[in-house]
């Protein structure tokens, strides 16, 4: 990194994006941050909607993703940026404050930073039912409440995560350092940044994996990220039928991708013991509105009691898939997605 502030590139993979698009790079030209440093990469799958006619309002650095996913076009907006911070931003975030970048490349200043992160998504009262649960949550998945893998702050628990890290609070951001090849927090979407430097002592090739990439990184001896106390608005889902579709194409992925041998991450090591204390709270259903209860205690939003439906539908999604793991996998139908 160069002295003074370093410069960031804010790759945005985008595909029918149009409902969200533009709030996501208003956020980023309203930065408090000197613009010249600044580059916006969009990485595009043929949107066929006006994603592409607001994305040319804020950059001329559009290229196409023809894999289509949002993995491919992250792979993409990283191969074309050229700064030194890489910033992978999702066309349903949006920044929360003018001073978001400037807070995000702070902890680079120390050289053992290899990565950042926010610690929470920002909870507004004005958004939808969905997204509000989310960001209460700190997670999209209700599984990973059980298994422990969320990385954002959860209101049941109390904690940004509960995989076990060694934790340094520095007052503006929380040092920390992966101590478990088998157990990672989830980090890696939804404004994470990374050094170039160590990005390039990945193999990414026509896909960059989150998480994945946080293995690879740890297998080569780089450990230590910051989790920044700000936030990120994630725009999550409007609808039930959303959520489930979301949650299905997330598994499916998973699935079809393993399957091909493209991914690195050991899912394989899940604790089972959460995962069967999901399957026993899912089927009782009462226990999860213990939980519902505990965080509606903490932060009063009807948005709470979301949660025994979409533990239930997730079980469902996640049921099947399983069975589905045992027959053919194919690739999910992206021809009419959008945001």
């Amino acid at each position: 990194m160069t002295t003074g502030l370093p410069s960031i590139s804010i790759v945005v993979p985008t595909f029918n994006s149009g409902r969200v698009l533009r709030w996501c790079l208003e956020s980023v030209a309203a930065q408090d941050y000197p613009r010249e440093l600044i580059e916006i990469v969009v990485a595009d799958a043929g949107s066929t909607d006006d994603t592409m006619a607001i994305a040319k309002e804020f950059t001329d650095k559009i290229f196409p993703n023809p894999l289509k996913t949002g993995e491919a076009g992250k792979a993409v907006g990283y191969k074309h940026s050229r700064n030194e911070i890489v910033a992978f931003v999702d066309s349903d975030n949006i920044l929360p404050g003018t001073d978001w970048i400037r807070r995000m490349v702070e902890p680079y200043n120390d050289p053992e930073i290899a990565g950042t992160e926010p610690i929470e998504y920002t909870y507004r009262p004005r958004d939808g039912a969905i997204t509000r649960y989310c960001a209460l949550m700190g997670m999209n998945d209700p599984l990973c409440l059980f298994l422990g893998n969320y990385d954002r702050m959860n209101l049941i628990t109390g904690t940004w995560t509960g995989i076990p890290v060694r934790q340094e609070d520095t007052g503006r951001y929380i040092k920390i350092e992966i101590i478990d090849e088998r157990s990672f927090p989830t980090i890696g979407a939804n404004g994470f940044t990374a050094r170039r430097d160590v990005l390039k002592k990945c193999d990414i090739n026509d896909y960059l994996f989150d998480i994945d990439i946080l293995y690879e990184l740890y297998t080569k001896g780089i450990k230590r990220f910051a989790k920044v106390k700000v936030g990120i608005i994630h725009i999550f889902s409007g609808t039930i039928k959303t959520f489930a579709r979301k949650t299905k194409r997330r598994v499916r992925d998973y699935l079809y991708y393993s399957k091909l041998g493209v991914r690195k991450y050991p899912w394989k090591s899940l604790d089972m013991k959460g995962l069967a204390k999901f399957v026993l709270y899912s089927v009782l259903v009462f226990p999860l509105f213990i939980q519902a209860a505990i965080g509606y205690s903490r932060k009063r939003d009807a948005a709470w009691f979301l949660h025994p439906l979409f533990c239930v539908v997730t079980l469902w999604i996640y049921g099947w898939a399983k069975l589905a793991g045992l027959l053919k996998v194919k690739e999910m139908d992206r021809k009419n997605w959008s945001q």
